[in-house]
């Protein structure tokens, strides 16, 4: 049995003053997983961009950003992550749930492509149907190719 606590959440769209503190959960993410495989020059224009159609938060309590999602073309979902100490708790999964609701079904995700990818695992495990994988048009950190997996629900 789990010590984990569900605890229960609150999904609400992302409002301006969000940004701070999102922008230090995304700094905690990259420390712990790498994701973005870039660190922004302007992380908060990044979680902000103009071709974003909707962002929301997650939070377990009040002041708390636990996780973040954004759409962008009406059904591609960008620039989701959970705080590490939320991990484990369905943070991501509520997430995509409030979006899949909001875009009204079929959604498309796309995963960098490396070996033992927890993103990749998450995916196949709830539902997300893998299509195939192309190259970014984007680069890696070293300039390197970018293989992206990509997942339609």
């Amino acid at each position: 049995m789990s010590n984990l606590t569900i605890r229960p959440l609150t999904i609400r769209a992302r409002r301006s003053e969000d940004l701070d503190q999102c922008v230090e959960v995304l700094r905690e993410v990259r420390l712990a997983d790498g994701y973005p495989m870039k660190w922004p020059s302007d992380p908060r224009a990044w979680l902000d961009q103009p071709q974003l159609d909707q962002a929301w938060v997650a939070q377990s309590s009040p002041g708390v950003i636990d996780g973040h999602v954004a759409v962008q073309n009406g059904r591609e979902v960008t620039r989701l992550f959970v705080a590490p100490a939320a991990r484990r708790l369905k943070v991501a999964s509520a997430l995509l749930d409030h979006v899949s609701v909001w875009a009204g079904g079929r959604l498309i995700l796309h995963v960098v492509d490396k070996p033992d990818s927890p993103a990749a695992a998450f995916s196949e495990a709830t539902g997300w149907r893998y299509t195939h994988t192309t190259t970014a048009t984007w680069s890696g950190p070293r300039g390197e190719a970018v293989r992206l997996r990509h997942y339609v629900r």
